[in-house]
């Protein structure tokens, strides 16, 4: 017993009629009437009488009609689900982003994908790099910030995607923000300046945090922890309160009230760079494709221009 020989069989059901039952599953009279033949086989009895020009079902075949029936149903309807995934007409996306990327990009992302593609579910999970990288396994794409790391699962791939500007953070009046002012407009604030204060670092984890070190570190200047903090408002509000000088991306100052001074680091801009993770990528799905087309074609580059707070 065969799904194609079931399905047959639910035309011929539905139809009471052999010859109407080939033109609908556009098949030949006597390959339908071969199919019915192997099935009564199958089942040692007949499912079916001829009953003038058509076919009577008997209580046997009228049962077995319902199962085919609903077989029947679910190949279309697995039918048409594939069709759906190949137009992106619907299916789920599962984005996974880390802590920047998440709150000042994927927003946007997001936005113009469900224009594009409004019956795609999107499923998303946020953290800090190593949490998004440790989760990757249920994940159909990912954005991060700062080193990739080696601990990637087999089969994924690593598009490096754009730059991020890294700056310091203080309240107006701070002693650095005085510094800065004082210096002139091309210069920027060095590490050995910053070294002077307490700072406000983010969590084990950070991508933003790693490039921070590592600048300190090529400084040759000690990093002064006055407090670590989880997340980038959570940085901000330690600012706020005095308990250091912050790091965070530029692109998170753009909405800034100006209670906080954005802090250029010198003697060149402190950057890092966002990386897209496919999972999976020799069978990466369909929209998740899409959605990383949609990220390297540059679909964001208006959405960080401009910052809040006042830069130095």
């Amino acid at each position: 017993m065969t799904p194609e020989q079931l399905i047959t069989f639910a035309a011929v059901a539905e139809h009471r009629n052999i010859s109407r039952a080939a033109l609908a599953l556009h098949l030949s009279q006597p390959a339908v009437s071969g199919q019915l033949r192997l099935l009564q086989e199958e089942f040692g009895e007949a499912l079916y009488l001829r009953d003038g020009r058509g076919v009577r079902l008997t209580p046997a075949g009228e049962q077995l009609a319902a199962h085919a029936v609903r077989l029947r149903e679910s190949w279309r309807d697995a039918y048409a689900f594939r069709d759906a995934l190949r137009g992106l007409e619907r299916g789920t996306l599962r984005i996974g982003a880390s802590t920047t990327p998440a709150s000042y990009l994927l927003p946007y992302l997001m936005a113009a994908f469900q224009r594009r593609f409004p019956d795609v579910k999107l499923e998303t999970m946020s953290g800090n790099t190593a949490d998004v990288v440790g989760a990757l396994g249920a994940l159909d794409i990912a954005l991060i910030e700062g080193p990739v790391g080696a601990q990637l699962p087999p089969g994924t791939t690593v598009h490096p995607w754009r730059e991020d500007e890294i700056v310091a953070i203080a309240p107006c009046a701070h002693p650095l923000v005085a510094h800065a002012l004082s210096l002139g407009a091309a210069e920027r604030v060095s590490f050995a300046a910053l070294g002077e204060h307490p700072v406000v670092l983010r969590e084990d984890g950070s991508g933003l945090r790693q490039v921070v070190e590592r600048a300190f570190a090529e400084a040759g200047v000690p990093v002064r922890i006055g407090l670590q903090v989880a997340g980038v408002e959570g940085v901000k509000e330690a600012v706020r309160a005095g308990m250091g000088v912050g790091f965070v991306s530029a692109m998170s100052m753009r909405h800034e009230d100006g209670a906080l001074a954005t802090i250029r680091l010198g003697p060149v801009p402190l950057a890092r760079r966002f990386s897209i993770l496919v999972p999976h990528a020799a069978a990466a799905s369909r929209a998740a494709q899409r959605f990383l087309e949609l990220c390297v074609a540059g679909a964001d580059d208006d959405l960080v221009q401009g910052e809040g707070g006042r830069a130095l």
